[in-house]
């Protein structure tokens, strides 16, 4: 387990990032919600302890044990599936900051549930997601999350507990003096690659390794993100597409943990925006009814690249958060079916409506599945005025 002193630079590093991830400052009296599982009610108490020294009205969410969330999926009747708690939406509505601590003491309790109950219940809350998402773009919520260390999670990597919170450890600089001056600096750096990638007129980007040949279309007013504050630890920069404009096959090596489903090898082929051929190794089956969850399931929302020289995660850690971004030998790219991001919007997000959105190609759905693949490989932006520029060849931005 993490010590101490560690948990206590954990919390300091996800207030900057809390605080790094929302366009406003943050006020006394403002509200954050704090949801955590069981194992990282430290951490939590923490964050409670910090957030009221800075004046900050902290409100505390349990998540749903194991136990709770199979019998959820078990028992639920069709209203139940569907039910949102009285005074969920209006402490959506009004918080303006959430930190998400995520230690989960099983990842397969899941496995044999109806994905479509899963999708069900997803879609029945994306309600909740719209508000929150609103509220980001108007510049009142900003948002953050990290990951502990946890038995089930080691055993999935294959680690022991004692490796497995090493990694995280190093990848979030918590055996650093000062890991927060240290995120700065990633931060730093990752601002001067995408003033590089934004200041291109982009066409569409290829992407290609041994088992990827796909073409995706940046959009109008588009610009790379990433880096942000949003998710400790983050090293990938990343856009949302135009889904209409994506073409080809993508390949993820790595393998995924999705609603208590292993899968493995998923391959996807899009035409005209969309995957009409669903491929897997393992869990195929679960992974043809996650894109089928709602008309945007089977749609892009994402295109993410990760630069080895910011990340220093070599293993599978069996969670999205750390394997989105995975360092390597060759880095990482990653796309992720389902919805999209508008603050990779590069308008006023004020203005943002869902009209708007549609119109630009933004993709909308209550899924939102990051497949990673870490093969040796090339993405080559297309200019819109002709030529091209490779962008990112062996683990790394070019620039």
């Amino acid at each position: 387990m993490l010590t101490e002193k560690q948990l206590y630079k954990y919390a300091d590093v996800l207030i900057w990032g809390l605080k790094t991830a929302r366009r406003g400052k943050f006020k006394k009296n403002d509200t954050v919600l704090i949801r955590y599982n069981i194992p990282a009610l430290r951490l939590a108490e923490i964050l409670f302890e910090k957030l009221l020294k800075m004046g900050i009205n902290p409100v505390l969410r349990t998540n749903p044990t194991p136990v709770m969330e199979r019998s959820f999926y078990d028992i639920s009747n069709s209203r139940q599936l569907v039910f949102t708690s009285p005074g969920e939406e209006e402490l959506y509505k009004n918080i303006n900051g959430s930190i998400f601590l995520h230690a989960p003491e099983s990842i397969t309790h899941l496995s044999g549930v109806d994905p479509k109950k899963i999708g069900k219940a997803a879609v029945a809350r994306k309600h909740l997601r719209d508000v929150i998402d609103k509220r980001e773009e108007e510049g009142v919520f900003g948002w953050t999350l990290c990951m502990l260390p946890t038995e089930e999670l080691a055993k999935h990597a294959g680690l022991s507990m004692k490796e497995y919170t090493s990694e995280i450890a190093a990848a979030c600089f918590l055996n650093k003096e000062a890991p927060v001056e240290e995120w700065q600096k990633v931060y730093g750096n990752a601002a001067r690659i995408k003033k590089w990638l934004n200041g291109m007129k982009v066409a569409s980007y290829l992407i290609e390794s041994e088992n990827i040949d796909l073409e995706i279309t940046p959009g109008e007013k588009r610009k790379w993100i990433g880096i942000s504050g949003h998710n400790i630890p983050s090293f990938e920069l990343f856009i949302s597409p135009d889904w209409r404009g994506t073409k080809g096959k993508y390949f993820a090596d790595q393998p995924s943990y999705r609603s208590g489903n292993y899968v493995e090898k998923v391959s996807l082929e899009f035409r005209k925006g969309s995957a009409v051929k669903i491929e897997a190794e393992t869990g195929e089956e679960f992974v043809k009814k996650q894109l089928a969850m709602d008309r945007g399931a089977n749609k892009i929302g994402e295109f993410s690249l990760t630069d080895r020289r910011f990340s220093k995660i070599n293993r599978f850690m069996a969670n999205t958060l750390f394997d989105e971004n995975y360092g390597g030998s060759f880095g990482n790219c990653h796309i992720a079916v389902g919805s999209s991001y508008s603050d990779t919007f590069s308008g006023d997000p004020k203005k943002l409506t869902k009209e708007i959105k549609k119109n630009l190609g933004f993709n909308d759905s209550a899924l939102h599945w990051d497949l990673v693949n870490t093969e040796k490989k090339r993405v080559t932006a297309h200019l819109a005025g002709g030529g091209k520029v490779i962008i990112y060849e062996k683990g790394m931005f070019t620039v």
